[in-house]
């Protein structure tokens, strides 16, 4: 109880803790004007007291944290870490270490108190999904010019969250939904639709919150690099948002199969109606990642009387079930390349799934079933993701 309340008290109280925030180790960058808390700053009693992560021009980060009854503080992240990096304690009970320079990205980070594993408290990014075990901060690192997935100045589409009737699983559920810049609701123009899957433990706002498809699709919209295009964006598992148990505990048959019934008997049919869209195969492609990417090539490839684009990103798949899943198109893959505009497949190099991905491109090639296959560093993280959606959505509905 003590050290959470020293915890909650480093959290508001401002005027004491600030002064021992100066007071830190002179070796440590000094702070650019650029940083990933600078908004929260100087707003009265509730701003954090500890700026952390601070991030200095040569993207240097610190991070700091008021723990003074706290035995040990580690740091631990995505891909800009390697294991656990020890902070150091000052006079006054500031823990902080300074890394770097870290590349410019978004990367996911905790600290561990004395054993337990918590976000940062001075840190109002984070990272959370529809399990607790996703909650993690986020650490922004700038680069020197706009990234591709970054708000850029050109025209904006719209996030929307819509609630409909699922039919085939009793219950009421939400969708989020982008629409272009300039979307015509009216029915003169008609757009295309990628249907876009989340993974495991995440949600529907995932792909908007951290995936960062507004901003990546205006911005290639802006360019020319894109067609205008409805990206829907459905919950998937069958089970309630509150309470989805994960893909392991519910097996993923099971989420596949009541997934697949949402998302062809009440998802599709609702923005069929609801928006300005065409209602062919041609004009609809799906993608996932991770569960979603499973997901996404099950239902695309078992159903291409629905879908013409298929992709799957970091997919959860396994080669002992290849020709189960993927009977249809191994049966007749001559029919399959028929209605297939393009099957695309993409892994990160370093992620855990990539051996599985590379024989899920063998089997596919073996079958006579024409696809591409994409790789590039990294491993299972947004990071990757982002990119393989910028590498994909160009090259729909041409």
């Amino acid at each position: 109880m003590k050290l959470l309340r020293d915890l909650l008290v480093g959290a508001v109280c401002a005027a004491a803790t600030c002064g021992a925030v100066t007071a830190q180790d002179a070796s440590a960058p000094a702070a650019s004007s650029r940083q990933n808390v600078p908004a929260r700053a100087g707003r009265g009693a509730f701003a954090p007291a500890v700026r952390s992560p601070e991030i200095s021009a040569d993207r240097h980060v610190t991070f700091r944290l008021s723990a003074p009854q706290a035995s040990s503080v580690t740091v631990s992240g995505s891909e800009f870490l390697k294991g656990e990096v020890p902070l150091t304690k000052d006079a006054n009970g500031l823990w902080s270490v300074t890394i770097g320079p870290v590349a410019p990205e978004i990367y996911d980070y905790n600290f561990t108190i004395d054993g337990v594993k918590t976000i940062d408290p001075g840190n109002y990014d984070v990272k959370f999904g529809s399990t607790a075990s996703t909650i993690q901060s986020l650490l922004n690192v700038p680069g020197d010019a706009p990234r591709f997935f970054d708000v850029q100045s050109v025209p904006h589409g719209e996030i929307r969250t819509d609630w409909y009737e699922s039919k085939s699983l009793g219950t009421i559920r939400r969708v989020t939904i982008y629409t272009p810049p300039g979307y015509d609701a009216s029915g003169k123009s008609k757009y295309p639709v990628l249907y876009l899957f989340h993974g495991a433990n995440a949600d529907e706002t995932a792909w908007t919150r951290l995936g960062h498809v507004s901003e990546i699709m205006d911005n290639m919209l802006a360019a020319g690099k894109v067609k205008p295009m409805v990206v829907v964006m459905p919950f998937g598992y069958p089970s309630p948002p509150s309470v989805p148990g994960s893909a392991a505990g519910l097996g993923f048959n099971t989420v596949v199969e009541g997934f697949t019934k949402d998302l062809l008997g009440d998802v599709i049919p609702y923005v069929d109606s609801h928006y300005a869209v065409y209602k062919d195969r041609d004009h609809r492609a799906i993608a996932g990642l991770s569960m979603g990417g499973i997901e996404s090539l099950t239902i695309g490839l078992n159903h291409l009387d629905e879908f013409s684009y298929v992709a799957g990103f970091s997919a959860a798949i396994s080669p002992a079930t290849f020709d189960k899943d993927f009977a249809s198109i191994k049966a007749d893959p001559k029919a399959a390349n028929a209605k297939l505009h393009l099957l695309w497949i993409g892994c990160g190099e370093q992620d855990g799934l990539f051996a599985a991905s590379k024989s899920f491109d063998k089997y596919l090639s073996g079958a006579g079933v024409k696809h591409e296959f994409y790789s590039m560093p990294g491993v299972h993280s947004w990071i990757v993701w982002r990119h393989f959606l910028a590498e994909y959505a160009p090259q729909l509905f041409r």
